[in-house]
């Protein structure tokens, strides 16, 4: 198992980036969570990782904060929830959103979510709750609730269909966006609104 990758941040994208340590540049899937935290291209950083190993590939996954790692860990451990769609849940809400939804049992919330249903969202509440309060519930419910161009648009496109969601909804939604909010939409803001 692979812990973290620690080296120079060779390129990084809204939805993936790449570590280059010892000559080796490792691409990392990521969430927005990370994209943000992440610093300018050429600056050395960590990642905390999780290696998915599938019969035709082996994905690396990509974590600014070990507590980001452990909640991808917990959701993923949850049946019909899959590294693709904790990746998507990470980039819909920040990690203390989340677990506040989960905690709170506040399955609209969670539905909200593209690509989560109804029975999924009971499913994570059911399986996640009693973890989510023994691993520091409290704190993680304060923060969620406490308020948490063409260039973008490309970048923010490219990220969905990345993402799994098809080029056609996502061109739609991200349109739809921007014609709401303006062009001073941030990417990471598009990816977010249209996941939603």
């Amino acid at each position: 198992m692979i812990s973290y990758i620690s080296g120079k941040l060779a390129h990084k994208e809204a939805s993936f980036a790449v570590i280059e340590a010892n000559g080796v540049g490792y691409e990392l899937k990521i969430s927005l969570q990370t994209y943000a935290a992440l610093p300018e291209e050429g600056a050395v950083c960590r990642l905390f990782t999780f290696l998915n190993i599938r019969e035709d590939a082996h994905i690396l996954y990509g974590f600014w904060e070990s507590s980001e790692k452990s909640l991808f860990l917990h959701l993923i451990s949850v049946s019909g929830v899959g590294p693709a769609m904790a990746l998507i849940m990470l980039s819909s809400m920040s990690a203390p959103e989340i677990r506040g939804a989960i905690i709170q049992e506040n399955i609209r919330v969670i539905q909200g979510i593209k690509g989560i249903g109804a029975k999924t969202a009971q499913r994570l509440v059911l399986e996640l709750k009693d973890r989510m309060l023994k691993d520091g519930g409290d704190s993680d419910i304060a923060a969620a609730y406490s308020g948490a161009g063409g260039s973008r648009r490309a970048e923010a496109l490219a990220a969905l269909v990345t993402l799994g969601v098809a080029r056609a909804v996502a061109e739609k939604s991200l349109d739809a966006i921007l014609k709401k909010y303006g062009e001073n939409v941030s990417v990471e803001e598009l990816i977010k609104l249209s996941l939603r």
